[in-house]
């Protein structure tokens, strides 16, 4: 009896633009449930400021007509300057934004005069911020503050995805050691960047979208970045030791038998790079024109020389931070 000939089963690209549009169109239903919920919010407001007019205590000094500068000591004026910037932004992200002392926006506002709304957090996945309405919602609130005040972003930044595959989801994305097959699991690989992270950023990016359109008319410039590459040598936060954070690499290679230092490292660099370019592709999807993807790679040192630019296995130092964020700064002054 004839068997019939097995073939192989193909990735069918139709498919993952199907998935993709779903992300989008998904991002687009978040932002508008959001946009509505803000519409009600500004209509409390509006009748809350209507009943304070009336009221001589009611509103701030700028309200009443008052100098609100008079009434700040010249010597506080002496010792914070005027007020200096080249422009507004806002950032949405993971500790690369929201790190103790150091981070990007710390320096984009210290060192290069910008001002910076940031509903980042340290922690944060790119599927929680893809799938919060909490978080959108709270972006769309400060727009409307910085509105309010007459000041539009020059850009919205945006960083993610270490999380998602860092810490104890990382052991998942190896094969054991004594497997005999590659250390990084290409289906899982895959699954977890090609397929879920890529649909979480264009979901994100399509409701950062939405949401700027509806309140400007047109879109707000986007930069996404991928990282660089950081070597596992086991080193968390502040050393990790206690209940501080970290490690969050050397671990999952320690549980699937990988003991080298050299070659985990060149399994990072390609983990970095398969991210990279997920990231680069969705940021170059046509809906997303107005989206800048910056390549941080190359910036900080994975030589035997990396303890010079990285705290520990994720994050810079403030050496690091430095160099990444002028990076960011060179985006912008293009954008």
């Amino acid at each position: 009896m004839a068997t019939k000939k097995k073939t192989a089963t193909k990735r069918d690209p139709a498919r993952t633009d199907v998935n993709l549009r779903a992300a989008i169109a998904g991002g687009q239903s978040a932002a508008e449930e959001v946009i509505e919920f803000r519409a009600k919010q500004r209509r409390q407001r509006a009748a809350i400021e209507k009943e304070l007019a009336a009221s001589p205590r009611g509103l701030d000094a700028d309200a009443r007509g008052l100098n609100t500068a008079a009434f700040i000591p010249e010597t506080t004026r002496a010792l914070f300057g005027a007020r200096t910037s080249v422009g507004v932004l806002i950032a949405e992200g993971d500790s690369w934004f929201d790190y103790p002392m150091q981070d990007v926006l710390r320096l984009l506002e210290d060192k290069y005069l910008y001002d910076v709304e940031s509903v980042a957090h340290m922690g944060d996945c790119v599927e929680d911020m893809a799938h919060s309405r909490g978080q959108f919602e709270e972006f769309a609130r400060r727009l409307e503050k910085l509105l309010r005040e007459a000041k539009v972003p020059r850009a919205i930044l945006l960083s993610g995805g270490g999380n998602d595959i860092a810490g104890d989801e990382f052991a998942i994305l190896l094969n054991h050691a004594t497997s005999k097959l590659p250390p990084l699991n290409e289906d899982i690989l895959r699954g977890v960047i090609d397929v879920r992270l890529k649909q979480a950023y264009a979901s994100i990016l399509s409701s950062l979208t939405v949401i700027a359109r509806s309140y400007l008319g047109r879109a707000i410039p986007i930069i996404t970045h991928g990282y660089d590459y950081p070597v596992p040598d086991g080193r968390g936060f502040a050393g990790g030791w206690w209940k501080l954070p970290g490690p969050w690499l050397k671990p999952a290679f320690q549980k699937k038998g990988h003991d080298d230092l050299t070659k985990n490292t060149q399994v990072i660099v390609q983990l970095i790079d398969r991210f990279n370019a997920m990231l680069r592709a969705v940021s170059a999807l046509p809906e997303f024109a107005h989206v800048h993807y910056l390549d941080l790679r190359g910036t900080l040192n994975h030589d035997s020389t990396y303890k010079k630019h990285w705290a520990n296995e994720l994050h810079p130092n403030a050496t690091g931070f430095d160099l990444v964020t002028k990076k960011f700064a060179d985006v912008l002054n293009k954008v």
